[in-house]
């Protein structure tokens, strides 16, 4: 009969300690939600760099063989 009034006396702590995380949740989410945006942000830039210098190369190239 202990062991039945522990589990549920523990079963209402943790019940109580996960309705009460989503309060706090939030606000400690959001700065690693706004660090992700600005890696994503700067792997796009990179990205579009090394895309713009490709296309540059293979420009250059197709000057060359046509003179």
């Amino acid at each position: 009969m202990s062991k039945v009034l522990a589990a549920l006396i523990s079963g209402l702590f943790a019940a109580a300690s996960f309705a009460q995380a989503p309060a706090a949740a939030p606000a400690a989410a959001a700065a690693p939600a706004k660090a992700e945006a600005k890696a994503e942000k700067k792997a796009e830039k990179k990205e579009e760099k090394k895309a713009e210098k490709k296309a540059e190369k293979k420009d250059d190239k197709k000057a060359e063989a046509k003179k």
